[in-house]
């Protein structure tokens, strides 16, 4: 057996043994930094009491997760936090897991000698396995997200459709990937890297239309599911209708919060849209110019998404981090990763600290967050844009001592 074989389990392994002998949920699951009003675990508790007890959970304004969430958590899963602990761990062991297979299909190789270290830098990246430990839901999101690109790497049209239609009732945001998984889907040279050779996008509309509606009548399945869990089309504006609207400014370690919690009502509606917006155009330039590398369009849109969404958390931007280990042959043409890892290490110490000053020892204010979110969204902006410059720059030319694109 190869010791690649066992990095894996073995990680797993390390992360129950950790969630069940230590009490880390009870010392990060009032953190704003690992899961926003639409991931918290109290909330979910909040929602799914309510729904027992025959009360409509999104009528409070304060539970807007998914019904799908409520279905399960009502008859399948217990609320145990030894069982969801188990759960939520498993949940990261599957997403370690298709993010190895998403590497070796790139590599057209059924193994190769780094699965261990895509594994690993999924499974120890702490802006992954602290969201999970806290019991954040947006552990489901990142697993569900690596499913959908995984089966649209591997050319399974349907279960790759049918992961994005579940991750989009699970966030509204998610949306922005469904592009380029069409495009992955229909694009002909499969994921395999076509950084270094740019071409147009080898497929045409009449793939991209079946796939489209396949896609659409999935959504509507699911979204009538939810409807009928839920009892009525409530849940729509309590859950997607929060990405747009905005109507929690728990502080979190996105951009959105506190922009609007100083903003006069009047001016609140136009800059919605504008940040609505904002979040959207990188769609249609990123998939046309990655048109080649539908692959690298989803992995750019993942960092959108970390950086600019209305309610994130570390996890969403520590997926992003961790797939950066399926394109190793960036690292040759990245302009600044020291400033990009310098600015990371510095957001990731000064956020806990003045969150636990202004919330807990209440020796700072918001400002003092706030700061620390933006140096993260520079740093978030930073690694962003590098990959892109770094994803156009190999089409220039190959180093003598770059790494090999694809693995004989």
């Amino acid at each position: 057996m190869h010791v690649d074989d066992l990095t894996l389990p073995a990680l797993v392994g390390g992360r129950v043994a950790v969630a069940l002998a230590t009490d880390l949920y009870q010392q990060l699951k009032y953190n704003h930094q690992l899961a926003s009003p639409l991931t918290s675990y109290l909330n979910l508790q909040e929602g799914v009491f309510l729904f027992k007890n025959g009360v409509d959970p999104y009528f409070g304004g304060v539970f807007r997760h998914s019904p799908l969430f409520l279905a399960l958590f009502t008859t399948l899963i217990p609320t145990s936090r030894t069982i969801c602990s188990l759960l939520w761990t498993l949940s990261d062991a599957v997403g370690a897991w298709a993010l190895v297979q998403i590497w070796r299909a790139r590599q057209r190789a059924p193994q190769t000698s780094r699965d261990g270290l895509v594994a690993a830098a999924y499974l120890l990246n702490p802006y992954l396995f602290l969201p999970t430990f806290a019991l954040s839901t947006c552990t489901f999101e990142n697993t569900l997200t690596l499913l959908s690109v995984m089966f649209a790497a591997q050319g399974s049209v349907s279960p790759a459709l049918l992961s994005a239609a579940l991750l989009l009732q699970l966030s509204l945001s998610s949306i922005l990937l469904t592009a380029p998984l069409i495009l992955l889907l229909a694009n002909s040279t499969g994921p395999v890297s076509q950084l270094a050779s740019p071409h147009a996008f080898a497929s045409n509309g009449r793939k991209v239309l079946p796939l489209v509606a396949e896609y659409v009548a999935y959504v509507a399945i699911l979204s009538l599911a939810s409807t009928l869990v839920s009892g009525s089309w409530a849940w729509i504006p309590q859950t997607w209708g929060a990405n747009i609207t905005l109507p929690d400014l728990t502080p979190n370690v996105g951009v959105w919060w506190y922009f609007f919690t100083e903003m006069f009502d009047h001016f609140r509606p136009f800059f919605l849209m504008v940040f609505s917006v904002h979040l959207l155009i990188y769609v249609a330039p990123v998939c046309i110019k990655f048109q080649y590398d539908p692959l690298y369009a989803a992995f750019v849109l993942q960092g959108v998404l970390g950086t600019f969404k209305a309610y994130p958390t570390m996890a969403d931007i520590g997926l992003f981090l961790s797939m950066f280990a399926v394109f190793p042959e960036l690292f040759t043409y990245l302009r600044h990763p020291i400033v990009t890892i310098f600015l990371h290490l510095h957001a990731a110490l000064l956020m806990p600290l003045f969150h636990h000053l202004w919330l807990s020892q209440g020796t700072a204010n918001a400002n003092f967050f706030y700061a620390t979110t933006l140096v993260f969204a520079c740093a978030n902006g930073a690694a962003l844009t590098d990959c892109v410059w770094a994803g156009m720059r190999i089409a220039i030319g190959q180093p003598q001592d770059g790494y090999s694109v694809v693995q004989e």
